[in-house]
């Protein structure tokens, strides 16, 4: 995440009461409530976690070993196993 200098966006008398609490210190501002994004809804990230999830589940109904998935798949057995859990869930 990039940062905006507060001298391009905000009035002086704004920055000196900012610096009355932080003086040069970076600070985060949290967004709006109703401005906030659920995680990955900005990218394609989340489907592509859903599709491999749904892909392991698929393969683990197939015959494949918990294992045999974890290796596949690069993910510890735990994860393999929770996936799996989550994935006969939403069936």
């Amino acid at each position: 995440m990039g940062y905006i200098r507060a001298e391009e966006i905000l009035p002086a008398e704004i920055i000196e009461l900012i610096q009355q609490y932080v003086d040069g210190t970076n600070i985060y501002i949290p967004r709006k409530p109703q401005h906030r994004q659920s995680w990955g809804a900005s990218t394609a990230y989340r489907c592509e976690l859903q599709r491999r999830n749904q892909l392991i589940y698929q393969d683990y109904l197939s015959g494949k070993r918990i294992r045999e998935l974890a290796e596949d798949y690069y993910l510890s057995e735990k994860s393999i196993q929770r996936i799996i859990r989550i994935e006969k869930c939403t069936l």
